[in-house]
Formats: structure tokens, sequence, C-alpha cells
């Protein structure tokens, strides 16, 4: 049986060995809200689609070189809705949706972080 990609099964110091980073490096993209690993107690665990997400944030600043406000401000430009692709009425009762003002990630209350 597959393990789905969305199943947070890598603790920080695998992630980190994955992308060939010190974990350190992966508490600053959560810091800067870039990331949101799963927690268990004090740690830390990653799934195949956040390691796969953290290996493009990584390309968009070394191979393009963009800095994490600018990867922020193009992020902010793509909701949330479209990328999770949410059903109307999911969308539609969003606070996300319904105040575009402030980036999806900064809010609370979301719908896709109840699902």
């Amino acid at each position: 049986m597959a393990i789905s990609s969305d199943v947070p099964i890598y603790p920080i110091s695998v992630a980190a060995r994955l992308l060939d980073v010190h974990p350190r490096t992966l508490r600053i993209y959560e810091d800067e809200g870039l990331i949101t690993p799963e927690r268990k107690g004090q740690k830390r665990f990653f799934s195949q689609d956040d390691i796969d997400w953290l290996q493009c944030l990584r390309d968009l600043i070394h191979k393009e070189g963009l800095s994490i406000p600018a990867i922020k401000r193009l992020l902010a430009l793509t909701p949330c809705w479209e990328i999770k692709e949410c059903a109307a009425e999911i969308r539609d009762a969003c606070t996300a949706f319904v105040d575009r003002t402030t980036p999806c990630w900064e809010q609370t209350n979301i719908a896709c972080a109840q699902t």
C-alpha cells in the first residue's frame, strides 16, 4: 500500500537531509509562513508534498534569485482556493475568499485549513 503524498512522515532532520539544507533553514521558512509542517508535540513532520514545495522554494531562491519577501508577494497573488481547488460552497463561505486584502495564509478560520 502506497503512502499518500500529503501524509507527514518525515521528521525535520530527514526533510533537511532530503533537501540538503540545515534544519534551521526549514524553521526559517516556517517562521516566514512559507510552510506549515504538521506538529506532533514539539516535533515537526513534513509530507512529500511539503518536500516538493520546499524544493520549489529553494529553486526560486537559488536559481531564480528571488527573496523570501518576493516569494510571499507572488504567493499572495495566487489564492489558496485555486491551489486547493475548493468547491464553490466552501470557497464562498471562506474568509480568505471573502476578504482578499490579506493573504490567505495569514488568516484564521479559513475553510482550507479545516480540510
